[in-house]
């Protein structure tokens, strides 16, 4: 769908630069998503694999981040491995929906309600990032947190549409359960994409 060099905004990696490359299509519909035009794939042209890591590796940056839409609806084998060969750390952002392909140097499981995840994807995800909508969202995070890996880092991150709302309810939940942490979308703040 596009790509584009700029500075990760959520998570563990929050504030490292990073080259996206958001791919089209996703069918797990969340009422609050900011990129609908991502969900239907035959809106946006092929691109070849070679040209995205020509593309990605020309931007400079060392971390590759595949996002969607629901990038685990692709076969990502061929355009981890042609990225990893590039010298690049390969990162994904999915809701983990299918199961997931590729060689990745970090998960980000990022569930939504909307469609359940793939039960595979526990055991690889490296960071599960909960977006907080409702106060009910604090016991499904504490549900599938004791479903992924012990080292999984923990992130509850606001709505961003409701985030003057829910963010103290977040600071509050953390500081009473300190194996969470606070993820923001900084690049909001910021105005960057």
């Amino acid at each position: 769908m596009e790509d584009f060099y700029t500075i990760q905004g959520e998570g563990h990696y929050q504030g490292h630069a990073a080259y996206f490359i958001r791919l089209g299509g996703c069918d797990v519909g969340c009422v609050w998503c900011d990129v609908k035009e991502s969900w239907d794939a035959s809106q946006h042209p092929s691109v070849a694999v070679t040209e995205m890591v020509d593309r990605a590796a020309a931007a400079g940056g060392k971390i590759v981040v595949i996002t969607g839409g629901e990038p685990v609806m692709h076969d990502l084998a061929p355009l981890t491995a042609a990225l990893q060969e590039a010298g690049l750390r390969t990162h994904i952002e999915t809701s983990g929906v299918y199961p997931l392909t590729g060689i990745w140097n970090w998960v980000c499981f990022s569930p939504k309600k909307f469609k359940n995840p793939h039960e595979s994807i526990f055991e690889k995800a490296d960071e599960l990032k909960i977006v907080v909508y409702n106060k009910s969202d604090f016991a499904w995070a504490e549900e599938l947190a004791g479903k992924v890996r012990p080292s999984c880092q923990l992130f509850l991150q606001p709505e961003w549409s409701k985030e003057k709302e829910i963010l103290p309810l977040i600071i509050d939940y953390v500081k009473a359960n300190p194996h969470w942490q606070v993820s923001l979308q900084v690049h909001k703040y910021m105005n960057i994409p």
